[in-house]
C-alpha cells in the first residue's frame, strides 16, 4: 500500500501542492496525481518547490491528468473526503476504522485517496466514482480544514493501519551503573552522612538499606552515581573545611 494514490482534483494553490507532497513523503508514500489543476505548471511552481521542503521528488514524478476517471486508473479502492452530505452515495467511515479493514484484506487493494478543490470540494460525480467517503472525526461547530492537512491527517492514519514506523532514538540508552558501582556509592554517601551528622555509626538503624533498595529501583546510570558520589565528596569537604576554621 506504499502505492497509495493521492489525488487532488482542481487545485488553485501551488502552495498546497507542495505541502501535500511533503506530508505524503513524512508517511512513505509517493504517488501523487492532479486533476485539472488550476495552473498547468503548478508541479515546477516556486511556492509549490519551496512547500515541499525536501520532497521535490514526490513532484518529479507526480503527474497531471484531465479527468478523475484518468486518476483513478489502476485503483481498486477510491476513497473520497468530502464534507457536505449528500441524498444519496457511498457509505461514509472514519478513516481510521476504514484503513484497518482496508489494510487487514487479502490481496491488499489499490486505494486512491481523493481530495477535492480548496473552494468548493469535490461535485457530487466525483464522489459517486468512489466506494467510500472518508470523514475526518473534527470538532461538530468547525470542521474546515486546509487540503494538505486533511492529506497529512490521511496518510497519517492509513500509514497506521499499515503497521506504522519504529520510533528512532535520539539520543543513546543510557548506561546503567553495576552492582559494583551501586555499592561503591553507598559505602562512599554512608561515609559522607557520617561526617554531617545525619547518620551515627553506632546506631545506623536501616538507613543504608532502605538507600539501597531505592538505588536498586532507580535503575542509575553510571552518570548519575558520579553525581551523587561528587555530592558526597562536597559534603564531607565542607565538613572538614568547617572544622579548621
Amino acid at each position: 500500500m506504499d502505492s497509495t494514490r493521492f489525488i487532488l482534483i482542481n487545485t488553485s494553490h501551488a502552495g498546497n501542492v507542495g505541502a501535500t507532497a511533503r506530508a505524503m513523503k513524512v508517511m512513505g508514500f509517493r504517488e501523487l496525481v492532479l486533476v485539472a489543476p488550476r495552473f498547468p505548471d503548478v508541479l515546477c511552481h516556486e511556492e509549490a518547490v519551496a512547500m515541499a521542503s525536501g520532497a521535490a521528488d514526490i513532484l518529479a514524478r507526480a503527474c497531471v491528468v484531465g479527468s478523475l476517471a484518468e486518476a483513478l486508473e489502476g485503483v481498486d479502492f477510491a476513497c473520497a473526503t468530502a464534507m457536505t452530505p449528500r441524498d444519496f452515495g457511498p457509505p461514509v467511515y472514519r478513516p481510521r476504522e476504514l484503513f484497518a479493514d482496508l489494510a487487514a484484506r487479502e490481496p491488499a487493494p489499490r486505494i486512491g485517496l481523493v481530495f477535492g478543490s480548496e473552494r468548493y470540494g469535490m461535485s457530487n460525480e466525483d464522489v459517486y466514482r468512489c466506494h467510500a467517503v472518508l470523514s475526518i472525526p473534527t470538532h461538530p461547530d468547525y470542521g474546515s480544514l486546509n487540503l494538505a492537512q486533511a492529506v497529512q491527517l490521511l496518510a497519517y492514519d492509513l500509514r497506521q493501519a499499515l503497521g506504522g514506523f519504529a520510533v528512532q532514538a535520539r539520543t543513546p540508552d543510557p548506561e546503567r551503573a553495576d552492582a559494583q558501582a551501586v555499592q561503591g556509592l553507598l559505602a562512599h554517601l554512608e561515609s559522607a552522612l557520617v561526617d554531617i551528622g545525619y547518620l551515627d555509626p553506632a546506631a545506623p538503624k536501616k538507613l543504608m538499606p532502605r538507600l539501597n533498595q531505592l538505588f536498586n529501583r532507580a535503575g542509575l546510570t553510571n552518570d548519575e552515581v558520579h553525581i551523587l558520589r561528587g555530592m558526597a565528596r562536597q559534603m564531607s569537604k565542607t565538613v572538614r573545611t568547617e572544622g579548621s576554621d
